[in-house]
């Protein structure tokens, strides 16, 4: 294991830890390479222990690089299934500010990740999956919205993939396990705000509550704009 040159309180706050116990930690990381780990208290050696234990490992030989949230494998397969059907939405012949449900649902869950940076390892991606129930049930509540607020278009939503996967060894899942054409809800005017705040209302809490690596974070929910 590689010997810390500095503290990796920067790395303590993108896990979703409080300023303050940043700073704790920082403080004590510094008196303990100045005076000893003997000279702190057993509360505070005992904290120490636990922010180290949170930290990725630093490994000997080539310098790991710890991955942005934007290189990370999941947000890479919501960034990739919402180009594609913004690709697709190209050809629709959509009115002006019209916008489908189901990219507004990626948009605001790249939003969130974007904003709360979660780790994004194993045990995230396993609680994230289910998340799929929860953009069918808001993707059948646009489809429900009365005629003049939503057009219903069609769209293969395993198309890109499966297109992906024939050029390369890909391991990443299709968004829905329908296969072929299927319903895809375009909100038009107002109904598209009112959609996209009502998405963010609910996956807010919900990607929260899921995700493990933030079930301690502090951080104040993301700004309207």
């Amino acid at each position: 294991m590689a010997k810390e040159l500095t503290h990796r309180a920067d790395e303590l706050a993108g896990l979703g830890w409080s300023s303050e116990d940043v700073n704790r930690y920082a403080e004590l990381w510094e008196y303990r390479q100045r005076w000893g780990a003997m000279n702190l208290e057993r509360e505070d050696r005992l904290f120490l222990r636990k922010a180290e234990a949170a930290l990725p490992v630093l490994v000997t030989g080539k310098a790991s690089v710890k991955k942005n949230t934007q290189d990370k494998s999941y947000y890479r397969w919501l960034r990739f299934h919402l180009d594609a059907m913004t690709a697709a939405q190209s050809e629709m012949g959509l009115a002006d500010g019209a916008q489908g449900a189901w990219p507004i649902l990626l948009e605001e869950e790249l939003r969130l990740l974007d904003h709360y940076q979660p780790v994004l390892g194993l045990p995230d991606t396993i609680k994230a999956k289910s998340f799929d129930a929860f953009r069918e049930l808001m993707a059948e509540q646009a489809a429900e919205v009365s005629k003049g607020g939503m057009e219903l278009k069609t769209h293969d939503f395993q198309a890109a993939l499966t297109t992906l996967k024939e050029k390369e060894n890909s391991k990443w899942r299709h968004l829905r396990e329908r296969s072929g054409e299927q319903p895809y809800p375009v909100l038009l005017g107002e109904k598209v705000n009112t959609f996209r705040t009502e998405v963010r209302q609910q996956m807010t809490p919900l990607l929260r509550q899921t995700l493990p690596s933030l079930a301690d974070t502090d951080k104040p929910e993301p700004s309207a704009d």
